[in-house]
Formats: C-alpha cells, structure tokens, sequence
C-alpha cells in the first residue's frame, strides 16, 4: 500500500508540474477545443468559459498568441484605361497598353487547412495574391469564395505547420470591453493595436448590405482591412472592415464583421460554393409618420412594404404594398436592417410565419422564402 501511494503522489507531481509549464509557456495550448463546423473545417475553439486576463497591465500574452495567424495580403491586377479601346483615344495618346495595379490588405488563418478570411474588397478583380505570414514563408492564394453582401472572402494556402487563431464569442462581447485590432497598415508591417469595444450592432451605414459592425477605437487604418479584431484572450472576435476618415487615418472609429458573420460565410462557401440567404421580393421602407399615413396604416413599429415583387414569395402569399412587417418567425424587426438579416436568415424553401398590420388589422402570413440573387460585385 505504501509502494502503491508513493507512486500515486509522484504521478500527481509530475501531472503538476508539467501543467505550470505549460500554463507559463504555452497557455493558449490550455485554450484551445478542436472542433468541426458545419460544411466539416478544423476549428479551433475558445472555451465557453474564457481564462480573462488582468484588466490592467499588458496585452503581451493575447498578442503573441493572434499574431502568427495574422498574415499580409499583396494583391495585383492589370488595368487598362477606359477608353483605350477608343480609335480617337489611341490616335492622340497611343496605345497606353495595361498597367499593373497593386493592393495591399490583411487576413486570418482560421483553419489547419488553410482557409484564410479576408475581406471581398481586398481580393475582389485581384490576378494574382500573395499571402506572407510573420514567419517570413510567402505563398500564392486561391479564391475559395466572395460574399459581397458581408464584405468577406474565403481564401486557401497550401502550406504545412499553418498557425490558427482560436475563434471567440462575438455575440458575448459588450460595450468596453478591451480589444486589440492587428493588421498590416500601409504595408509597414504587422501592427498591433488596443482599444475598447465602442459600440455593437453598427448599420444602416451604407457599406455593406448585411451590417452588424462592432465599432472599436482601436486604431485601425488602410491596409488593416481584413485584419483580425481580438479579445484580451487573443480569441478572433472580428474582422477589420472599413473605418470612418476625413483624412484617411484613423480617427478613432473603426469597425468590424463579428466571427459569428464570419462563421456563417466560411461554412456557406466552402460546403455550397456561396452564402444562400432567404428572399421574399419586397421593398422595405422604415415606417415614418407620412409613409403610415400615405397607407392608411395605424402601425407605429415595424417596417413598412412600399413595393412588391410580382410573382415572387411574397406576392404569392398575399402581401401587398402598405403592409407593415412586425415579426418574422418569432423575431420583432424594427427597421429595414433587422428586416433583411432576418428575411436572410430564412431557409429557402421552407414557409416562415410573418406578422404584418394592414390598416387597423393584425395579418398572419406564411411565405415561402426563395433563394436571395446574387449580388453585383461592388467597387469600394
């Protein structure tokens, strides 16, 4: 029993101490739950309960462990003038031929596989991408998928040994809570950056179609668009997006696509080849006074349909121009924003409830959504 209990407590020792070793060198390893998504992609996972850091002091520890994953993106495409083609053009100037264009932004590794999110702005009409990782190892990308309506693409390196960020809880942010945002601005390198969460749930600001920003004032400028946004754990909370300048720096509002977006757009792509959104065929409008009162609608929340789309799902199902949409499958919408998301949110083919006020009168519909078009590609 003696012999038995010596080697119990030497066991216990060794278990010990090789736990403090690796909490003190390598804690993220204590961190990190593989996991599959959806369409089958590696993961790695932050825990439902996150290790938090001191609120004061440094930030060193959540760096180190995001940055590898942070790569920088030189993007290039041929350009010719508009005009070149023009015999006028070409007879007063010559045939100017084409010029090589060069773009710069950042991404995120966020699969072994090597699956690497980016914004669409960054590689959108690129011939060519070069990804460089802080280890100095350079390699050529190919596009997986774009989703301009979110602003995100998928791309895909084929390396080996790839460091991964631990994607985080975007939804479990709050307002103050601290964020760092590391990217390549301006191709200086890769820069880390702090600040707080500012605000949540950003949109109707004319950037993208589905807008749900985190706005951080975490100094982010050119160059960090598709950069990773993290929390005091270095667990991917956003994406870089796009920030608001009258100089073209940084003025301290920034803002970000959650992980959660992000997550969705990584599994649509690389199981389906692109993000299937729900659609019915209206033209939302927010309810103002005069538009109520145009439609005779007693409504004072919700949003108001001012067109639709003939024969399509919501034609269909009865919806006229004047109706005023207040809940979509159990979901309250209050503005055009809230709509779409949860209009997108609907699987294509499937009859959803939609609560609508016609005049003084509560109006129960089921629309069959269809699958929302594909959209333009848009130049930023």
């Amino acid at each position: 029993m003696k012999r038995i209990w010596l080697l119990f407590s030497q066991a216990v020792t060794v278990f010990v101490a090789a736990y403090f070793v690796v909490a003190t060198l390598q804690p993220e390893w204590l961190g990190r739950v593989a996991t599959r998504s959806g369409a089958g992609i590696a993961l790695l996972e932050a825990p439902a309960t996150p290790v938090l850091q001191p609120v004061a002091g440094s930030f060193s520890a959540a760096a180190r462990k995001a940055a590898p994953a942070v790569v920088s993106i030189n993007t290039s495409k041929e350009v010719r003038h508009p005009r070149s083609n023009d015999p006028w053009y070409q007879f007063f100037f010559g045939d100017q031929g084409s010029q090589a264009q060069a773009g710069l932004g950042s991404g995120v590794i966020v699969s072994p596989d090597g699956y690497v999110l980016t914004n669409n702005h960054v590689v959108e009409g690129a011939d060519e991408i070069e990804v460089t990782l802080t280890d100095s190892r350079r390699t050529r990308a190919r596009v997986i998928g774009t989703d301009p309506d979110t602003d995100l693409a998928i791309l895909k390196i084929e390396l080996d040994k790839l460091p991964v960020i631990v994607l985080g809880n975007s939804d479990g942010l709050s307002v103050g809570d601290r964020v760092l945002a590391i990217g390549n601005p301006f191709g200086v390198g890769q820069t880390v950056t702090s600040g707080i969460v500012s605000a949540l749930g950003r949109s109707q600001l004319g950037i993208n179609t589905f807008e749900n920003f985190i706005q951080t004032d975490a100094a982010i400028n050119p160059g960090n668009s598709g950069g990773a946004l993290v929390d005091v754990n270095g667990n991917l909370m956003g994406v870089n997006t796009a920030i608001y300048s009258r100089s073209g720096g940084s003025m301290g509002i920034g803002f970000a696509i959650p992980v959660s977006t992000a997550r969705l757009v990584l599994d649509g792509i690389v199981k389906d080849g692109q993000v299937t959104r729900g659609w019915i065929g209206v033209e939302p409008n927010e309810l103002s006074p005069e538009l109520a009162e145009t439609f005779g609608v007693k409504a004072t929340e919700g949003v108001i349909i001012t067109g639709v789309l003939q024969d399509g799902p919501a034609a269909q199902a009865g919806m006229r121009p004047g109706d005023v949409i207040v809940r979509v499958d159990g979901r309250n919408v209050r503005n055009v924003p809230e709509l779409l998301s949860a209009v997108a949110a609907l699987r294509p083919g499937t009859a959803s409830a939609f609560d609508v006020r016609r005049g003084d009168k509560s109006v129960d519909l089921r629309i069959q959504p269809g699958a929302r078009p594909r959209p333009q590609q848009r130049k930023r």
